[in-house]
């Protein structure tokens, strides 16, 4: 994951605004670490609905679970307080695709995760590999510093 923000890429990337609010908030006063992932999940999913997704990997019979989550906490952030949640897909391979994410407040990085996601087949629950039209519609959105295989 890199060390600085990341700057706007035209379209490439989804920024979504969350005001923190009491409910995200835990014994220690400041957001509890599962609420992020909880923010990187709903990012994930509305970035993938502006780009006509759901639809597309339905009509295809197969869907996203997943694998691993990875988040860096580099400080804390409190009640009131407005991120700002930037994502975008880094890679898509054979079955499987990467997405990043940047949490800031007031411009500065206080977070940074990433998910690697599997494509399932629908039906059987097994990993599939992901189709030709869903990889070429990912491929609108990659990231600059991803690529494709």
């Amino acid at each position: 994951m890199s060390e600085e923000p990341l700057a706007e890429t035209s379209g490439r990337i989804y920024a979504h605004s969350i005001r923190v609010d009491a409910a995200c908030i835990d014994e220690n006063r400041h957001a509890n670490n599962v609420v992020y992932l909880q923010w990187m999940n709903e990012a994930s999913l509305l970035h993938f609905e502006t780009i006509g997704g759901p639809a597309l990997m339905s009509e295809s019979g197969v869907t996203w679970v997943a694998r691993a989550h990875q988040i860096e906490y580099l400080r804390p952030v409190y009640q009131d307080d407005e991120l700002l949640l930037k994502t975008w897909v880094s890679t898509v391979e054979k079955v499987k695709s990467r997405r990043c994410y940047e949490f800031l407040v007031e411009g500065s990085l206080v977070a940074r995760g990433e998910t690697e996601w599997v494509c399932v087949d629908i039906r059987s629950g097994r990993p599939r590999k992901i189709p030709g039209e869903v990889v070429e519609m990912i491929n609108h959105v990659l990231s600059d510093e991803g690529e494709s295989r």
